[in-house]
């Protein structure tokens, strides 16, 4: 299958690292033009640099923004008006016993995690319905369906989001727009790599202590392994394509296995 996006712009939300500067590589190899965004300068500058060892020709730019306040994205929409792909990845997550998570904590996770993807949509989504085409990803976690224990705060959040992603595929019903969720299994980033520290024993190697996080804390996973950021990319590619155009209001799963059902 040959994806072209030649011509088409994509912001990508939170991809100074991980999933979404994946997604963002991902896209710029289809022949997309892609956004950055991030709340740092100098990570979004390496970021680039980095897309632009990958896809020698791309078209990068990057936005620095705090995304979480209407402030920061009022930045964005001055530098990027409109756009033909938005992919929200930007998201925070880390454990915590349900009992001690503050209405603080309650706040800023849905603020993060959903409140900033309401509102970009809510900004793109009518120059997209009104040119005849676009797409809308939401980056969501097998933790919306599967909800963990040990932080319940963060599953919450990234379930509203997937409500989101419906409510506003009806609203685009008809128009050539399709907007999906992406529910992401156990990945490999960074800051996961920190999370299996804070549960199991940091002494282990990280071979051995991603075996035993996945055995202890993700047996449901039929990979038995983290996922690359790249195995999430491809899939939010192509329902970035003209070939997903008949996906929408969907969760499409790429969690490997995680979620122990045969449906989304």
């Amino acid at each position: 299958m040959r994806i072209d996006l030649t011509g088409r712009n994509a912001v990508v939300t939170g991809s100074s690292q991980g999933i979404g500067l994946a997604i963002a590589t991902g896209l710029a190899g289809a022949g997309a033009g892609v956004v950055l965004t991030g709340r740092n300068q100098d990570r979004l500058e390496a970021a680039a640099a980095t897309l632009g060892a990958a896809v020698p020709d791309a078209s990068v730019t990057s936005v620095a923004c705090d995304l979480t306040t209407e402030e920061g994205a009022e930045r964005l929409y001055a530098a990027v008006p409109e756009a033909d792909v938005l992919v929200n990845n930007l998201g925070i997550f880390g454990s915590r016993p349900p009992l001690e998570i503050t209405d603080a904590e309650w706040r800023t996770y849905f603020d993060t995690n959903v409140l900033s993807a309401v509102r970009l949509i809510r900004h793109y989504l009518p120059g997209m319905t009104g040119s005849g085409w676009g797409r809308v990803l939401n980056i969501a976690s097998d933790s919306a369906i599967v909800i963990p224990a040990e932080m319940i705060q963060y599953g919450m959040s990234k379930t509203a989001l997937l409500a989101v992603s419906r409510g506003f595929a009806k609203e685009a019903a008809g128009t050539g727009v399709t907007v999906n969720s992406v529910i992401a299994g156990p990945t490999h980033t960074g800051g996961v790599e920190d999370f299996v520290y804070e549960l199991v024993d940091k002494e282990l190697p990280w071979d051995e202590a991603q075996r035993e996080f996945m055995r202890v804390h993700r047996p449901q996973s039929l990979l038995q392994r983290l996922i690359e950021p790249e195995e999430i990319a491809n899939l939010v590619v192509y329902l970035s394509s003209g070939q997903a155009s008949a996906t929408t209001g969907a969760a499409v799963r790429v969690d490997g296995g995680y979620v122990d059902s045969i449906l989304p």
